[in-house]
């Protein structure tokens, strides 16, 4: 059984194989300058995403022309809204279109499909823009302001420049989280329906479209196979993409067809904490304090993943479950296990009181070492069997089975997690997560029996990287 947020996540007869991590941090994005289009006035664009840090603005791609007065464009979302806008501008001062839905879309479990189809061409001024969302077409709209017909768009304009995850009007607002699949159609309106279908459980996934659309000469699909070129066109134009503030380990398998945990960025106790990477990196708060879980929870099956020690001062990560993360906002109650990687201890938790076992303990034990910066802390969780076991560098910490810590009650949904308890004028704790993904550069390379994930170290026999097609076979 599986606790998950989100929906898109299960496999289809199509996969995507691969995905591109954007860290907003790093200011990474893709460009491309558009030539003659083959239809000015009707374009398509496509992409699926997966949010990360949702506390800043979030562009998903924009046109530009390059200087003040020209027009450019927004597909996103803003820091002060999760809605998704579509924009276009003639200049600074003048809006042209804006269409933007009434719902959020701020889960960063879940994989979102969006298609955006224009036809200004259109007599009736609703069906020149169209927005769908996991394919269905948003009819509820905060903002409808439709284009005049025939007008127009910076979109498909010759010499506008497509900038994927930033917005260059104002030279920011940079993307942060993961695309795949990416369509750009030159000169048709294309439906949803080109691009996904619902399976037999009514979950929209995507579906192989690139030979059945008509590309036109502006047209492109970015689908991030190519790890050295990460911006290359596979539509047959050769409209390729430089990309800026990115290298080889933002080429990730995370993908609508298989999607993988990582922290949760929503959570109510995460507190003065900052996510990023993708959501696989934790940095604490000098002068606070606060926990983050996995995306994804479990009840049964064996699972595994990696957290890399960037510094760590008053840092604990373990296996958390439901009561606990929902007991308490600060990162005090648990209910679970934790590594404590500063004194080199095992914390338990039950019912909000805690008690340790470990090196130096007045109580008997488990010997645990004291990782240091740099050092690999993998944990394998047997959720079938409560327990957990801890690796420094892929050396067990205990010498029995009898040694496992229990991590919770039966039946409690496990969660991965990484807690801050630092605390006023301490340093900021800082720890990178693996669950198969790394944010961090890979020496030796492991995948998990099934072939999934990418790790420091092999995972234990029978232990599984935490993805969706891991969780539908094993879970």
């Amino acid at each position: 059984m599986v606790g998950i947020l989100g929906a898109n996540t299960l496999s289809s007869g199509y996969d995507i194989d691969n995905s591109l991590r954007f860290n907003d941090d790093d200011s990474s994005y893709l460009h491309d300058t558009l030539g003659t289009p083959t239809n000015i006035d009707k374009f398509t664009i496509s992409l699926w995403f997966k949010r990360g840090n949702t506390a800043t603005g979030n562009t998903l791609i924009s046109p530009y022309r390059g200087a003040v007065g020209n027009p450019f464009g927004f597909l996103g979302f803003t820091s002060s809204s999760e809605i998704l806008q579509f924009h276009a501008y003639d200049d600074e001062s003048t809006q042209v279109m804006g269409v933007s839905t009434n719902k959020a879309f701020r889960d960063p479990s879940a994989w979102y499909h969006v298609v955006c189809a224009v036809d200004t061409t259109q007599s009736t001024n609703t069906n020149r823009v169209k927005i769908y969302v996991n394919g269905v077409q948003q009819t509820s709209l905060s903002e409808t302001s439709y284009p005049d017909q025939n007008k127009d768009l910076a979109w498909n304009q010759a010499s506008s420049v497509h900038y994927v995850a930033k917005y260059q009007y104002t030279n920011g607002n940079y993307f942060d989280g993961y695309m795949a699949d990416f369509y750009f159609i030159d000169g048709t309106q294309y439906a949803a329906s080109n691009f996904g279908e619902f399976n037999d459980n009514n979950v929209w996934i995507p579906k192989e479209a690139k030979n059945n659309l008509t590309f036109g000469n502006n047209g492109y699909f970015l689908e991030f196979q190519n790890t050295s070129d990460a911006g290359e066109d596979s539509s047959g134009n050769s409209n390729n993409f430089t990309g800026s503030g990115m290298d080889s380990k933002d080429h990730v398998t995370d993908t609508p067809t298989n999607n993988f945990a990582t922290l949760n960025s929503i959570f109510h106790g995460k507190g003065s904490t900052v996510l990023s990477e993708g959501n696989c990196k934790f940095v604490g708060h000098n002068g606070g304090s606060g926990k983050v879980p996995s995306t994804i929870g479990v009840t049964s099956g064996k699972w595994y993943v990696e957290f890399k020690v960037l510094n760590t001062h008053k840092l604990r990560t373990g296996i958390t479950d439901d009561i606990g993360i929902s007991n308490d906002a600060d990162g005090v109650v648990n209910d679970g296990v934790d590594f404590g990687f500063n004194d080199g201890y095992i914390y338990t938790y039950l019912n909000g009181s805690n008690n340790d076992t470990g090196a130096g303990s007045s109580s008997s034990g488990v010997d645990v070492d004291n990782p240091s910066a740099n050092d690999i802390l993998g944990i394998a969780l047997d959720a079938d069997n409560d327990t957990v076991r801890f690796y420094v560098n892929n050396t067990a910490q205990g010498s029995e089975a009898t040694d496992l810590q229990r991590a919770s009650t039966s039946g409690a949904i496990h969660f991965f997690h990484v807690m801050d308890y630092s605390g006023s004028g301490d340093d900021e704790t800082q720890v990178e997560c693996n669950f198969g993904n790394p944010p961090f550069a890979i020496s030796s390379g492991n995948a998990d029996a099934n072939g999934y994930g990418n790790f420091e170290y092999a995972p234990p026999s029978g232990f599984f990287a935490l993805c969706t097609k891991n969780l539908a076979e094993h879970g």
